[in-house]
Order: C-alpha cells, then sequence, then structure tokens
C-alpha cells in the first residue's frame, strides 16, 4: 500500500460558525483567527494505492463556479488538484476510485469540470468509479434549506448522470485495508475512511473532527445538522481511537496533519502532533 496526503488549497471561514456555540475567547486559545474573525482552513486529499485501485478521497471546491461564488473563500497556497496528483506521479485517467466523504461543494466540487467547449460538464477522473454513502446521496438529491449552498446540483447530478456512482449502503471494507464508517451528526451518511497500513489505523477525520481544535466533544460546527448525534459519533471514535493507538489525519487543520491522543483531566485530548510523512 502506498498513501499520500496534500493540500488542494487554503480557504477561509468564519471562525465563530466553525465552533458552534464555543465561545470565541475559548476556542481563539487553540486556533487563531483574523480581524475579520476568519480561520484558514486547508482542503487536504488522500490517495491510497492498494490491490490495484489507486484511490483519491475527496477532491476540493473545484474550479467550475463564477468569481462571486469563490470571492468570500479567499482561496489560495495548495498545490491544486490535479497539480498535487501530478506531483505525485498520478494523471487523472491513473485513478481508478474516488471515495467522496460526503457531498459538501468543498469536498465533491472538484470531480467535475465544465468541458471544453463550455457546453455542459465532464468528470475530471474519467476512468474512476465514484463511491459516496447511499444515505448522502438521496439526501442531498433532496437538497434542504439548511445545506442548500452546500449541495451544487452542477457538483453532483453528473457523476450520476456518467453511469460511474457507485452507492455505498453500509460500514463495509470498500477495498483490502480500506474501510469506511458511517456517521449522522454533521450531515446523513458522512463516510470516514479507517486504513489500515504497516500495522497501524490511520483514520481520516474528514469533517466530523475537521481540525484538531474539535477534540472536546461539544467543539462542533455550527453547520452540522444534528449536533448531538456529532458529539456521540466523535465520542465513539475517539474511544476506540485511544483504545488501539489509532493515529487521526485531520482535512481542515491548517498547522496540524497528524496525532495520536491521550486521557487527559478534561477528556480525551491530542498527544503527538506530526505530519503525514513521518508516518512509517
Amino acid at each position: 500500500m502506498k498513501l499520500h496526503l496534500f493540500n488542494i488549497a487554503n480557504f477561509k471561514v468564519d471562525g465563530g460558525a466553525m465552533f458552534g456555540v464555543v465561545p470565541k475567547a475559548l476556542w481563539s486559545r487553540i486556533y487563531s483567527s483574523d480581524e475579520n474573525n476568519l480561520i484558514v482552513l486547508t482542503l487536504r486529499s488522500l490517495v491510497v494505492e492498494t490491490d490495484g485501485h489507486v484511490i483519491l478521497v475527496d477532491t476540493g471546491w473545484g474550479d467550475k463556479q463564477d468569481e462571486k461564488f469563490f470571492r468570500h473563500l479567499w482561496l489560495h497556497n495548495g498545490e491544486g488538484l490535479l497539480g498535487g496528483l501530478k506531483k505525485r506521479g498520478y494523471n487523472p485517467e491513473d485513478i481508478t476510485d474516488v471515495v467522496l466523504t460526503h457531498l459538501h461543494a468543498d469536498h465533491c466540487g472538484g470531480c467535475v469540470r465544465k468541458n471544453p467547449a463550455g457546453t455542459g460538464y465532464e468528470l475530471v477522473f474519467p476512468e474512476a468509479a465514484y463511491h459516496v454513502s447511499r444515505t448522502q446521496w438521496e439526501w442531498a438529491s433532496k437538497n434542504n434549506l439548511r445545506e442548500e449552498d452546500a449541495f451544487l446540483e452542477e457538483n453532483i447530478l453528473p457523476i450520476a448522470q456518467s453511469g460511474r456512482l457507485n452507492l455505498v449502503d453500509e460500514e463495509c471494507e470498500l477495498f483490502p485495508g480500506f474501510s469506511v464508517m458511517m456517521c449522522y451528526g454533521h450531515t446523513p451518511g458522512l463516510m470516514i475512511p479507517v486504513i489500515s497500513y504497516n500495522g497501524k489505523t490511520l483514520v481520516y477525520t474528514g469533517d466530523l473532527i475537521p481540525t484538531i481544535g474539535h477534540l472536546p466533544l461539544i467543539w462542533n460546527m455550527s453547520y452540522d445538522i444534528e449536533s448531538l448525534k456529532t458529539i456521540e459519533e466523535k465520542k465513539q471514535l475517539l474511544t476506540e481511537a485511544l483504545e488501539n493507538n489509532y493515529i487521526l489525519v485531520f482535512q481542515h487543520d491548517e498547522l496540524t496533519e497528524c496525532c495520536t491522543l491521550e486521557m487527559t483531566p478534561k477528556g480525551i485530548r491530542a498527544k503527538d502532533k506530526f505530519s503525514f510523512s513521518e508516518i512509517e
């Protein structure tokens, strides 16, 4: 098995939205913001090469929308989606599988681009199967007032129309050494990849635990659809991760890529912090 982690791009969001009911006086000790209360997040994508599969986990915002759409995101730095893949030796045609943790625009937008004629859309990874949980697909397809700005038709429908969509019904091992757990607090059917690598277990925490600042059970995003479910799902994962010495891999944390865990008087917290490249 080969693993690669790279940052597609940085973007900015409101710190209050990212930490919900937690006062800024508390979360700002852990995660810094600018004068406009904005914090920087990353869009890390994971590549897993195993058993003849080249799997890409999440694809970032993409570039289909207009300047007005991206104006409030302040995209900066990063390697780009295709640039990050190319640096690691992969062309778009090499990707055999795209696993989407969920269908919010910052996680799936890079799957689809405008066609050269500008008359429609095409898949960025034409040889890949696209894996999404059935619960999330059906939820996103119905859309809802709370998430309508996150579920964009141009990101989602072309995948279904391509005939390359695979709907995942339950927690399972999708590929050798690559399993998914299902969560429902952030958005129904969020898939969290769990990877067995050289005797270690890596958890790509996605939007369940987007940054190291979200390790405390009640430090959660206002974007979560059902906060109480998020708390229970985090508690279950963190307890299992502590007991079995899992490595957490953060998708959105600007400064920390990975950590292990320890029990403290305040609950389960980060123990050792390190870069993904240090995992052997």
